[in-house]
């Protein structure tokens, strides 16, 4: 018997959960992109977007996902020849070194594995030794979709300062704008990454550059369409988007941006993640105690709060994954990265998530696993509301 016939529940880490307001935002014809309406459209974003990065600084936005915003990142800060030292934690760390790679530059890659954190005595070291004076750019992600790893910035930033280091400082915040703190300019980032498919609550579609005055001013000369200064010194609302804008998704963005800066207010969805966070995570716990059960980062001040990758040993995450697909309309990550990916998904609270799914996630999973037969311990949705009822 299936138990799929209602409203389906994408638990994926990206695209999140489209909020029904802000898919009738979207859900209009388009006005005259050169009228005053879509001027102040977009003027009117770019601070909300400022506010959500904690920053002053320069901001530059783009057609495209998080992969778009990688290389115009990329285009701006490095050419061809020069040097960058990648942190990575996961698959896309490795993933925004590859495409630094393929643009030509010298990419060095310190990997951190195991579901651990960048280490900041390791980069200070790193950047101590003779020959890494030449290092330009030193890249990283808050959070590591893939392994759920959540690097800790403002550290980083003391290990670079500490050395003395003048490289630039970029972070990726794809999956974590939103749903935790960031503050680019009180933890000095140099150059900062965002897209709108995760916790912007929008759909997949844009991508968001935002440059300190410093990264400006040692700006390389990019391709016409990437290069960010024009965007970020627009006049005409063509110019913020390189050509024709994108209509129906800047709707969509200012609805998103006002359910989460006015209606919900950022420290309360920073709370609600965090909540949400730890929901899954007693859960998990609880089903570790009588069976191969694991959150792949061991240290919760080294989690993301937006998603939580999850070891199921054996294989059995895969048979998991396809049963709450097909029996509870309930779709959750792949193991991306993992080393036995059949033994590892990801379960996103990311954007428009309440308790209610994250609840049902749990119990759903919980199902599961009995159906399957997946040695587990149990009592995780008990343990779960207690979170949920002690934060509240």
């Amino acid at each position: 018997m299936s138990f799929a016939a209602g409203r389906p529940f994408l638990a994926i880490p990206g695209p999140s959960p489209l909020p029904d307001r802000v898919a009738r935002a979207m859900h209009r014809p388009a006005p005259d992109i050169y009228g005053d309406q879509m001027l102040e459209l977009g003027q009117g974003l770019f601070p909300d977007l400022k506010r959500l990065a904690g920053t002053s600084a320069n901001l530059a936005a783009y057609i495209g996902n998080g992969h778009a915003g990688w290389e115009a990142a990329n285009v701006n800060m490095l050419r061809a020849g020069d040097r960058a030292l990648v942190l990575s934690s996961g698959h896309f760390g490795n993933s925004w070194a590859a495409s630094a790679r393929a643009l030509g530059v010298d990419v060095e890659v310190m990997e951190f594995t195991g579901g651990k954190p960048a280490d900041p005595a390791r980069l200070s070291a790193r950047l101590q030794q003779p020959d890494a004076g030449g290092i330009r750019a030193i890249l990283t992600t808050q959070v590591d979709t893939a392994t759920s790893v959540r690097n800790d910035i403002p550290a980083l930033r003391a290990a670079i300062d500490a050395a003395g280091h003048q490289a630039l400082f970029a972070v990726d915040a794809i999956a974590s704008l939103g749903c935790e703190p960031l503050l680019m300019d009180e933890w000095g980032i140099d150059v900062l990454v965002g897209a709108s498919q995760k916790g912007l609550m929008m759909a997949p579609g844009l991508a968001f550059v935002w440059f300190s005055d410093r990264a400006r001013a040692a700006a390389r000369l990019a391709p016409p369409y990437w290069a960010w200064q024009p965007r970020a010194d627009a006049v005409e609302g063509w110019q913020f988007w390189g050509g024709t804008a994108p209509v129906q998704h800047m709707f969509g963005l200012r609805e998103a941006l006002d359910m989460l800066l006015e209606d919900e207010g950022l420290p309360a969805a920073y709370a609600r993640h965090e909540g949400l966070a730890q929901a899954l995570w007693a859960a998990v716990d609880a089903w570790g105690s009588g069976g191969d059960i694991a959150a792949l980062v061991d240290d919760p001040n080294a989690r993301a709060r937006s998603v939580t990758a999850i070891r199921i040993g054996g294989g059995r995450a895969t048979p998991l994954r396809e049963w709450l697909d097909s029996r509870c309309a309930l779709v959750l990550g792949i193991g991306l990265g993992a080393a036995d990916p059949a033994s590892a998904l990801r379960v996103a609270h990311m954007g428009h998530v309440s308790a209610h799914q994250m609840l049902g996630t749990i119990a759903c999973m919980d199902a599961g696993m009995t159906a399957l037969q997946i040695p587990h311990g149990s009592g995780a949705t008990e343990a779960a509301a207690k979170v949920i009822a002690r934060l509240a």
